[in-house]
């Protein structure tokens, strides 16, 4: 078998980056371990970028997002016994995000692929990546599987990486070749999702002695929210009363007030970390999404970061097949790690100042006090923080 793209994971960045060049004519296979209802079973994060919603309707999934996706031009910072907005829009002359969860765009891209009769094996397992070390043009990379039971092979000119942080990709990198950075918090994200109204219209960031808390949603008759919990605190052990009674500890008395209990539809504890791998491109190799970068939740960029590493690799795959032009393919780590640090930065200061860590001191308490009363008081802050969270620029 051969073509000329092979796009290892199906999520959100394996979808996009099919789509993309398949609008260009360019033949792709996606390879996914997991079968299709597995994936779609996944409850990912939701709050998307103007860059990420236009990406989606470039490719012509949007439908359904515009008819059902919330838009949200600010959230509110809680602390103290205070509140305070920060206005998204008039922070960054008109900006906004939209609330559409990341399972929603995953189906609504399964769907659009599907319905162009595109090449996608589900369950493909063993999957082993070889010869990628040379730049494209010069032979053929190979991928092989196990599907149905039988060995596959695909030489393919590109291979695309957007199998996660666990995937077959990046692990099959030599180690002298590539450099990784982490950070392992030490804590977690205990999450309910709900089918009850949420509390607020917007999203909630609070920080609390206690612990952090976000109030957010799905939709406007689905709660979800997280609470701060040991890293080795397990979801077994907390029934919704519970989190209801802890989570309202932690929310400003109106909002707390206003929260509801309603079916679980499902309850995790998340680890949180910072990770990233460089470089993102090795020969004929290219990383996208999870398999090069993780960050922690709290500045809602892990799908948004998915969205701009493929608005990079596709714009320089397309390039280099339809030109022959290798600036796009040749500069695509680069471009990419930019954006991807920028919001590495950006959740790793929102984690630190939201949340309590197990070291943290009286006066660490009363800096990060006096830092969340900087930023309310400070407008030229509150843009900082709102430029980050509608996402920089591509």
């Amino acid at each position: 078998m051969r073509t000329q793209v092979v796009i290892i994971g199906a999520g959100p960045s394996g979808l996009m980056l099919g789509q993309a060049l398949a609008g260009a004519g360019i033949d792709a296979v996606i390879l996914e371990q997991r079968s299709a209802d597995y994936v779609l079973s996944r409850v990912r994060a939701g709050v998307l970028e103007q860059g990420t919603t236009d990406l989606i309707e470039r490719l012509g999934a949007g439908a359904r997002m515009r008819r059902e996706g919330l838009v949200h031009e600010g959230f509110t910072l809680a602390f103290d016994g205070r509140q305070h907005r920060i206005d998204l829009a008039d922070l960054t002359g008109g900006k906004s995000v939209m609330v559409y969860g990341q399972t929603e765009v995953t189906r609504d891209l399964m769907d659009v692929r599907s319905g162009s009769g595109l090449a996608t094996y589900y369950e493909a397992t063993d999957v082993e990546v070889g010869d990628f070390e040379t730049a494209p043009g010069n032979g053929s990379a190979r991928v092989r599987f196990v599907h149905g039971g039988k060995q596959h092979e695909i030489a393919c000119d590109v291979v695309a990486g957007c199998d996660g942080f666990h995937g077959a990709c990046r692990a099959a990198v030599p180690a002298s070749a590539i450099t990784t950075y982490e950070r392992a918090f030490p804590f977690g994200w205990l999450g309910f999702l709900v089918d009850a109204p949420p509390a607020a219209h917007e999203l909630v960031y609070a920080g609390h002695e206690r612990g952090f808390a976000l109030l957010s949603m799905r939709s406007a008759s689905r709660w979800r929210s997280y609470i701060q919990v040991p890293s080795e605190e397990r979801a077994e052990n907390w029934s919704l009363d519970r989190f209801l009674d802890e989570i309202r500890r932690r929310l400003p008395e109106s909002i707390a007030a206003e929260v509801k209990a309603g079916p679980v539809i499902e309850r995790t504890v998340a680890p949180l970390r910072s990770f990233v791998a460089e470089p993102m491109r090795f020969g004929r190799l290219f990383l996208a999404g999870d398999a090069a970068h993780i960050v922690p939740p709290t500045g809602a960029k892990g799908l948004n970061l998915a969205a701009s590493d493929i608005h990079y690799l596709s714009g320089a795959l397309i390039e280099w097949f339809k030109e022959g032009s290798r600036a796009g393919i040749d500069t695509y780590s680069q471009r990419a790690l930019r954006r991807i640090w920028i919001a590495e930065r950006f959740s790793w200061w929102m984690t630190t100042l939201l949340h309590r860590f197990p070291e943290d001191s009286r006066f660490v308490d009363r800096v990060k006090l006096a830092e969340l009363d900087y930023v309310t008081a400070s407008r030229a802050a509150q843009t900082m923080i709102a430029e980050n969270y509608v996402g920089m620029p591509y």
